[in-house]
């Protein structure tokens, strides 16, 4: 992705209405947008997220910058109708670069009075709001507290309000077809898909192609959910309610040449480690066991093998990371994920992959806690847990992705250090991220890091005697990496387990002394890998404000930036993936601001880290309501800290 400065739609959440193409004679008004921000809601059964996901899908193809939002209950049938079962998909799509989903939609597609009830209070004035009449019953208002009818008591009189019974609309549409009402009414979905699609221009053929592969087993459905999304473009053509139509230009200008495909985090952390494993030129093992928003990597690894993954879901969490580990001994690119409870049950394996100084990633999926939670929402609160949440003296570097796109680079980067290092790393990802979708450019293979190891293969130390033979902990003066020294290799055999090893000889040791050398040389490996310089951006090289983040905070907080930029401040911006080791200049460049505050979906965490180990008196603003920063909401904190 690009980062550039900012057009002026950026600083507002409204789309801006640009040239208006005079229509042919009978067509309707088309006015040209350079933004805009979309919200699919209704019950989880009605099919928000293949709703967004699909038309998601038609925006990146078209060429739209993008950034998706999904939002759904954790139950995996909550009651229908009801506040909690509301599952939403919000898109935000432009003719220029953008980084986050948007703060407030300027569309908002309800399909039942719950759906309206859940997201009209983030729906701006002026906005256009579409609602399923079909579903407005006595009863469905009853059940979320209205008590007459937002459609009639004017409540909604700010807003641009159309009326559609798309079930009634969808039935009617599918009536040639063998279905029950009930079954007719399950593709409401794909004709608010196609009324979408025909408001925003958006091409049909990709969806037509998806739902005929997606049923293709059940061509009679395939063949019904293309007529009632063609039913819904047709109805947007036709009715006089909605009179105008509305263009988004490909984003040409805002990309570097190349391919590029739309890609969650999940996916491209999944693509990332089969990368990472092709490039180390090593097999690929993943040891998991299914928690949400983790599972999708186990998903999609498991279709791979012919890349030479393989994959291995456990019975429990501990299981999972024992297998994981086993294989990085066996000589494998090893890998478990998981979510914050997740990593509660795997603490002592990290431990002793620590104690054994073997490659393993564990990929934490942050998820909203503690204990269960908020399973579908997200956090940034396993940032001390991944850091200290052993016992023992046993640290573990951590890098974090920023986008969903980065999380292939940050999969590759965690790779990179695992195996050069001969250390468990932790891949700190979010709900945020790996369910969000953004363009991803597809790297060409020749520009992908060189990963190849070499393993043992033979004796590396001469004893006092002149005896030739194969000290397992002795190590590269250069990384303080072990051998990584393959099973069943002859003349490698050497002990394995949990309690203290001698230095060097790999042997059962008790000495006080060795301890403390063990210690202090596991933590000298960690502190002394190679990170990069932490860059800072700093347009005019005044700025008394440097707002510092990590993780999926990077997108609401570029928003914020350019937007006091555009209205005259001057603010510095900066944004960590290496949490440990921090990199080397983080000091020197804390001290050149007056300020610095350190936005986290959590109570601080980083901030504690940072005024810990920095003495800088580190400003946290911080949120743990399940859901990402809005742009507005952190450009009006950072305003309030330059203003002092």
């Amino acid at each position: 992705m690009t980062s550039q400065v900012s057009s002026p739609a950026e600083q507002a959440d409204e789309a801006v209405v640009g040239e208006q193409r005079k229509p042919a004679a009978g067509e309707k008004d088309v006015r040209r947008l350079d933004r805009v921000i979309i919200r699919f809601a209704g019950d989880s059964g009605d099919g928000m997220q293949l709703t967004g996901d699909r038309f998601t899908s038609e925006t990146a193809s078209f060429g739209n910058d993008l950034s998706t939002l999904p939002n759904f209950p954790a139950e995996i049938r909550a009651p229908a109708g009801t506040l909690p079962g509301v599952s939403s998909f919000q898109l935000h799509f432009a003719d220029h670069d953008i980084l986050t989903p948007g703060d407030a939609p300027n569309v908002l597609v309800a399909m039942n009075p719950a759906a309206l009830k859940a997201n009209i209070g983030d729906v701006p004035r002026g906005a256009e709001v579409i609602v399923n009449t079909d579903e407005f019953t006595k009863r469905a208002m009853q059940k979320v507290g209205y008590e007459t009818s937002p459609l009639e008591d004017g409540s909604l009189d700010g807003f641009q309000v159309h009326p559609v019974p798309l079930t009634t609309l969808t039935v009617e549409a599918l009536k040639e077809f063998d279905l029950s009402r009930k079954d007719a009414g399950r593709s409401k979905n794909m004709f608010a898909l196609g009324l979408l699609s025909w408001m925003y221009h958006r091409p049909t053929e990709g969806t037509e192609r998806f739902l005929k592969t997606k049923f293709a087993k059940k061509p009679d459905i395939a063949a019904a959910n293309i007529a009632a999304f063609r039913a819904g473009w047709n109805f947007g053509e036709t009715t006089e309610d909605f009179a105008v139509s509305y263009e988004v230009a490909p984003a040409a200008k805002a990309f570097p040449t190349g391919t590029y495909r739309n890609i969650s985090g999940n996916l491209a952390l999944s693509y990332g480690l089969i990368a990472a494993s092709r490039q180390a030129d090593l097999p690929l093992y993943l040891g998991s066991y299914p928690i949400t928003p983790a599972s999708d990597i186990l998903h999609e690894l498991s279709k791979h093998k012919n890349f030479g993954v393989r994959t291995f879901q456990a019975e429990d969490e501990i299981a999972g990371i024992g297998a994981a580990l086993g294989a990085a001994f066996g000589g494998s690119l090893a890998v478990t994920t998981t979510s914050g409870p997740g990593v509660a049950l795997k603490s002592e394996t990290i431990g002793l992959a620590v104690s054994l100084e073997l490659p393993l990633l564990i990929v934490d999926i942050q998820r909203g806690g503690p204990s269960t939670g908020l399973p579908t929402k997200t956090e940034q609160a396993d940032l001390l847990q991944a850091m200290y949440g052993r016992n023992g003296e046993a640290p573990v570097p951590v890098v974090a992705p920023r986008t969903p796109a980065d999380c292939f680079d940050a999969a590759l980067e965690a790779a990179r250090i695992a195996v050069t290092y001969r250390t468990p790393v932790f891949l700190l990802s979010d709900g945020y991220l790996a369910n969000g979708s953004e363009p991803w450019r597809i790297p060409e293979v020749d520009q992908l890091p060189d990963l190849r190891v070499q393993f043992a293969s033979g004796t590396n130390h001469t004893l006092d005697d002149g005896t030739e033979v194969f000290w397992p902990f002795k190590r590269d003066p250069g990384t303080l990496a072990r051998p990584w020294a393959i099973p069943g290799t002859p003349g490698l055999e050497h002990r394995i387990g949990g309690i203290e090893k001698q230095d060097g000889t790999g042997n059962i040791s008790y000495d006080p002394a060795n301890h403390d050398f063990m210690v202090r040389t596991r933590q000298a490996k960690v502190d002394g890998i190679d990170v990069p310089d932490l860059e800072v951006d700093d347009a005019d090289g005044d700025a008394g404000l440097l707002v510092l983040g990590w993780g999926s905070t990077y997108g609401p907080i570029t928003a914020a930036v350019r937007r006091l930029r555009a209205a005259g401040q001057s603010v510095a911006q900066a944004h960590l993936r290496h949490l440990n080791p921090f990199p080397r200049n983080l000091g020197e460049v804390l001290k050149r601001y007056d300020k610095v505050v350190i936005p986290e979906m959590n109570l601080g965490q980083l901030a504690t880290l940072i005024r810990a180990k920095y003495l800088v008196d580190a400003v946290s603003y911080n949120q743990v309501n399940g859901m990402p920063f809005k742009a507005e909401q952190l450009a009006t904190a950072f305003k309030e800290a330059i203003d002092g």
